[in-house]
């Protein structure tokens, strides 16, 4: 590759307008320059038509304040069954405090 050639940038995924940024079995969702941020994690999957599917995955909606200890981070939590009812959720969640 020629030095003056520019690789092609890795485009971050969104969904709803936010951030979504995926790690193995954990992701994060929202921006972490914002007050709140919620963190997904694939508890469980299950094979359908020979693709691995979410099954039960906990989220956490947690400040983003370092001042705070891990503990006192965590707002809210629940678990959903699903992934996309999961990102709902955190969707709500985030929406509903981002405007506090």
């Amino acid at each position: 590759m020629a030095s003056n050639e520019k690789k092609p940038q890795k485009q971050m995924m969104v969904f709803k307008g936010k951030p979504l940024v995926r790690n193995g079995n954990t992701l994060y969702y929202g921006s972490m320059a914002d007050p709140y941020v919620t963190l997904l994690q694939v508890l469980s999957t299950e094979e359908f038509h020979g693709v691995q599917m979410a099954n039960n995955v906990s989220v956490q909606l947690l400040s983003t304040d370092p001042n705070q200890g891990p503990r006192e981070r965590i707002v809210k939590r629940t678990e959903k069954n699903g992934l996309y009812n999961a990102l709902n959720i955190a969707n709500i969640w985030l929406v509903r405090y981002l405007e506090q």
